[in-house]
């Protein structure tokens, strides 16, 4: 097993991902940095709560291994001179001062807030400080400085931090059934179940994840699908609570509460009344008693997450009730514990028939839920997902963030690759994240991006945050691809911080996983930060999406995806292709958003390109923006697009000898499958719109 393995064998497998901790004896300053971080204590006399020897000892091990010499762990000394020391603001020594004053100024105590770290070069004691106000923070304070030296930082003597995270949740939702398999799983077998057993207690792995989860500020984690199988309800009974409490005693240790998806019906499910009725005060009893239950074998549990009335799962709606009855009445039996619903917006209830022109799925989660805006209780919060449909490579942001003013919010991203190559092909998606947090929404009609919206300040919500569907497995890379572990780390660093751009994630990324050649690092980096206009360029056209097999959604099937219950999702023709949004002939859907967004994506002139057939049914031979017909830029972008991925494959192949063979080859695998199914999606699409619009390629290409 991988628990086993060596440190070597671990970081060329890909394994210990971005805590590779390389050794930096060739790096500048490294021999008076190495000297000066040769000790670590804990201020007063601190150091028994759990978190905080988390911290001491993960600030061990990573220095230990980046400087390549033992770390001694001084105990319960108040003053020192040298070395780092770390301590609560408000945690006083023996003599009386507070860690805080000693060490720090107003301004960081405050830009660190409760869940955040300071980090300053003390010149008076000659040592490098971490406060923070609580436990948790030291612990990111001490991750945040080992991403720093691990990514070059020997100057310890200029440090002067102070971060908080922008966004109260950052959670990792798992969609791992209790049988093994992982829905929308592209990295392996679940590593939290086999066999409707629990794996956590026979390896490592659990831990190591713990540890991965927190490095990048992750603090909930929902383990297991929202799609709540049968075995899976009796998560929380009885029968599976010892052992979900053994997960959440690891997880406690990182910092990280411990979420479980539950079946609305689960009263029905589990025999023991015979309706889920959401204002019936029998399911209201039993809903309470079972949290109670829940509560007593995991006290610091986070709270439901709640999957209702979509996808043929059970909700409220069975019973003519809304979506606020059956979350307020979760809601209220969580209340005592101080525990949260996440109640997601995920549903969809219309049947489409491919010639209704009418009926939207895109306006399903803002018809249900704006006018409910308001009636959710204080711990609830929808969780919304970045776009109206279903995680595609380009759609709009959903319409929800701006529609709801009264309503705590979490944006919900999907890091698992299910319409965006499946952790098969690349695609870097933390540029596209960053153009759905920074989209202006224009609430109240001002800048009001989605980014303050989802962490709850704009509306002064209680709660706020983000979540992402996982995309690790059994794997032995965790992700199946190794650069899909960009996005991983990338989903953390932005839930944390949506200030930092993509290049800079994928800077940190590169370097803590590969090392400090800068040759490298450069390649890599361009591959990322161009991987998803890439996938886009084969794949999807002008924001249609969907052009997917049905159920598994991979590979080209231009009229395959649920055709029968939706339609097509392009609804081409002879004459034209795209869906009609608009107000005045088609779905209304463009009327959902705020402000200048509603006249623009209304506007066949203003739309942009990129989402043009999102919103409008156009003639191939309508111009776009740059100048070009739909029919000539579905043929370029799609011919490019083969051509840029089978280029990536050869930007790679120069690493070859340049980073650890057993990264290399996984990767290079991965992108000789890119490179030829990128075809597949070329020849597939553009004969398909050359068939329907009998307009041959302006360049004289062969279509297929």
């Amino acid at each position: 097993m991988l628990d086993t393995e060596s440190s070597d064998q671990q970081i060329a497998s890909g394994y210990k991902a971005w805590l590779s901790y390389r050794r930096l004896a060739d790096q500048p300053g490294f021999e008076s940095m190495a000297e000066q971080l040769s000790t670590i204590s804990v201020f007063g006399s601190g150091g028994k709560e759990v978190l905080l020897k988390t911290a001491v000892a993960e600030l061990q091990l990573g220095l230990q291994a980046l400087l390549g010499k033992p770390i001694l762990i001084i105990q319960e000394q108040e003053q020192m001179q040298g070395g780092i020391v770390l301590g609560q603001f408000h945690q006083d020594g023996s003599s009386g001062e507070s860690f805080g004053t000693r060490y720090f100024n107003e301004s960081s105590i405050k830009n660190a807030g409760s869940e955040g770290f300071a980090i300053v070069f003390s010149k008076s004691d000659n040592c490098l400080a971490i406060g923070a106000a609580s436990p948790a923070g030291l612990l990111y304070g001490v991750f945040h400085l080992l991403r720093l030296i691990a990514a070059g930082e020997t100057r310890v003597q200029d440090l002067n931090v102070a971060q908080a995270p922008a966004n109260g949740l950052r959670m990792i939702d798992h969609w791992d059934n209790f049988d093994g398999s992982v829905e929308r799983g592209y990295a392996g077998r679940s590593f939290l179940y086999e066999n409707n057993r629990f794996l956590t207690t026979e390896s490592d792995r659990m831990r190591d994840y713990a540890r991965l989860l927190a490095s990048i500020g992750i603090n909930s984690l929902c383990i297991n699908n929202v799609n709540v199988h049968h075995e899976e309800t009796y998560f929380i009974t009885p029968r599976c609570l010892p052992e979900i409490a053994r997960i959440a005693d690891i997880l406690k240790d990182y910092g990280i509460k411990l979420f479980l998806s539950v079946n609305f019906a689960a009263p029905i499910e589990l025999k023991e009344l015979d309706t889920a009725d959401p204002l019936d005060s029998r399911v209201a009893d039993w809903w309470k008693r079972q949290t109670a239950v829940v509560y007593e074998a995991v006290p610091d549990f986070g709270g439901f997450l709640v999957k209702a009335d979509s996808e043929n799962r059970p909700g409220p709606f069975t019973y003519d009730r809304d979506h606020a009855d059956g979350a307020n009445m979760l809601a209220d039996a969580l209340r005592p514990f101080g525990g949260i619903v996440i109640w997601r917006c995920f549903v969809y209830n219309c049947k489409q028939d491919w010639r209704d022109r009418k009926t939207d799925r895109a306006r399903a989660a803002y018809d249900h839920f704006q006018p409910l805006d308001g009636r959710f209780a204080d711990n609830v919060a929808l969780q919304i997902k970045n776009g109206p449909l279903d995680f595609q490579v380009r759609e709009p942001v959903s319409p929800l963030f701006g529609g709801l003013e009264k309503t705590n919010q979490v944006l919900e991203f999907q890091i698992a690759q299910e319409y965006t190559g499946q952790q098969r092909h690349v695609c870097y998606l933390v540029p596209q994240w960053k153009e759905v947090l920074d989209f202006n929404t224009f609430a109240k009609g001002e800048q009001a991006p989605v980014k303050s919206i989802a962490s709850g300040s704009f509306w002064g919500n209680k709660i706020g945050g983000i979540a992402a569907v996982s995309n690790t497995g059994r794997d032995g890379n965790w992700t199946g691809h190794l650069l899909a572990q960009a996005n991983w780390y990338g989903f953390g660093r932005l839930a944390w911080n949506p200030e930092l751009t993509a290049e800079e994630i994928a800077q940190e990324w590169t370097t803590l996983t590969f090392g400090h050649d800068e040759g490298v690092n450069a390649l890599i980096i361009d591959m990322l930060m161009n991987s998803w206009r890439i996938y886009e360029s084969y794949t999807a056209p002008l924001g249609i999406g969907w052009m997917v097999n049905p159920n598994h959604h991979y590979g080209p099937n231009v009229d395959g995806y649920e055709f029968s219950q939706w339609g097509t999702y392009h609804y081409s023709d002879h004459k034209g292709l795209g869906v009609d949004r608009t107000t005045a002939t088609g779905t209304g859907y463009s009327a959902q958003y705020l402000g200048e967004n509603a006249s623009i994506y209304n506007s066949l002139e203003q739309c942009p390109d990129e989402l043009l057939l999102f919103f409008h049914h156009v003639p191939y031979t309508h111009v776009l923006h740059s100048g070009k017909t739909v029919i000539q830029h579905i043929y370029d972008t799609h011919f490019h697009g083969a051509e840029e991925a089978g280029g990536l494959l050869a930007q790679w192949r120069t690493l070859k000898g340049r980073i650890e063979d057993g990264l290399y080859l996984q990767v290079e695998s991965r992108l000789q499958e890119q490179a030829e199914h990128a075809k597949e999606w070329r020849d597939q699409i553009n004969t398909y719109f050359h068939r329907k619009s009998g307009i041959p390629d302006a360049q004289g290409r062969r279509i297929y």
